[in-house]
């Protein structure tokens, strides 16, 4: 059996002996120790150096099963912002799960006075097109709601809903912050819905994930001479799915405003069943030199409905009063002229009750410097 494995490796290195590049990249894989020289290929050697290399692969710890009492509870390390107290029944009748939302106790304090101003947004997922929202209530830690709303679904269909409940700070001045949120992921965790049941739920802290919208991009480019803006919509990415689908037909609005007063507005095409368009597509507007510093632009990505009204997804800003990168873009697109700047954009929640993009207007003339 030896003298067979000798003849064996004999003829495999005469045939392989012209390949020198290819042995050479092989060797660089074994091991420095190993010498394919000194290999012993004795059966006796063979089957102990199997045996050895076997057991030494298994590593117990790895297949080690936790007890049910010792699992570790995943929602253990998740931190918590307050309670909020709820009910659920469904309607057999008409079809409908009533959420009545009770109240909520121990929120966080968003504004400088130590308090806030808290309502509740819910959504019966995948569909964000139904939805519903709470009243605002004034510098209050613990909200009293007592609303009741109602959502059309078909019984044998709420095992693949889900129930999300977004608990904001209502800010007046610019976007509303998200305190945090609920999901009730199993309806039928409390009772099967027969009749009213209530439920308590700790509220989870909101997170990057819990208030991502998306992004677009887009670019900005401004000629002085002929007193012309360009805006160019190229992408966006990562939308959230408005459709039951889990998809959304997104398109861009953008308006150029003037003292928070809409002057013009422009759209780009619709884009079907897409969380992430590409438009390529360039939208002008007429802005004199003397009006540059007045006027900003609101981009808006909708999600179109043919058969209700159109849903908001996410709004930028940008001009010389916007925050954070939509001045900085504003202003990179004013020192380099005829220059196309491009930035992504975080989309964020549309701030309904802090500024109307409805009312047309037109941009007063700039004031003339006062003189000594």
């Amino acid at each position: 059996m030896c003298l067979v494995w000798i003849l064996a490796w004999t003829a495999f290195r005469g045939e392989r002996q012209p390949s020198a590049s290819r042995h050479n990249s092989f060797r660089r894989h074994l091991p420095r120790q190993m010498h394919v020289s000194s290999v012993d290929f004795s059966m006796d050697s063979f089957q102990r150096r199997e045996t050895t290399i076997s057991i030494g692969r298994i590593k117990p710890e790895l297949y080690k099963q936790k007890s049910v009492d010792s699992e570790d509870n995943p929602n253990e390390n998740i931190e918590t912002c307050g309670k909020l107290n709820f009910t659920l029944q469904y309607d057999y009748e008409n079809e409908m799960l009533i959420v009545k939302i009770i109240k909520a106790l121990e929120l966080p304090a968003k504004d400088f006075t130590g308090t806030s101003d808290p309502y509740v947004k819910i959504y019966l997922l995948p569909d964000r097109k139904k939805k519903f929202q709470t009243r605002v209530h004034r510098k209050t830690l613990d909200p009293i709601f007592d609303e009741t709303f109602q959502f059309p679904v078909v019984y044998d269909q709420l095992s693949n809903r889900k129930l999300h409940f977004s608990v904001y700070d209502f800010d007046r001045f610019s976007s509303h912050d998200m305190i945090g949120e609920v999901v009730v992921d199993n309806l039928f965790e409390v009772s099967d819905l027969s009749r009213e049941t209530a439920v308590w739920k700790d509220i989870h802290c909101a997170t990057a994930e819990s208030v991502d919208l998306g992004e677009i991009m887009y670019s900005l480019c401004y000629l002085p001479t002929a007193g012309r803006m360009t805006l160019t919509v190229i992408k966006c990415r990562n939308l959230k799915a408005m459709d039951i689908t889990g998809s959304s037909d997104p398109y861009v609005k953008v308006s150029l405003l003037c003292d928070g007063r809409r002057l013009k507005k422009r759209k780009t095409t619709t884009k079907k069943s897409t969380l992430n368009p590409v438009y390529n597509e360039a939208i002008i507007f007429d802005i004199p030199p003397e009006n540059v510093e007045q006027v900003s632009v609101a981009i808006m990505v909708m999600d179109y409905d043919r058969v209700g009204h159109n849903e908001v997804i996410g709004v930028c800003r940008a001009g010389p009063e916007a925050a954070g990168l939509g001045r900085v873009h504003w202003n990179e697109m004013l020192a380099y002229p005829r220059k196309p700047i491009t930035h992504w954009h975080a989309l964020v929640e549309w701030p309904r009750q802090a500024t109307s993009f409805d009312s047309q207007g037109s941009c007063p003339s700039p004031k003339p410097p006062l003189t000594p």
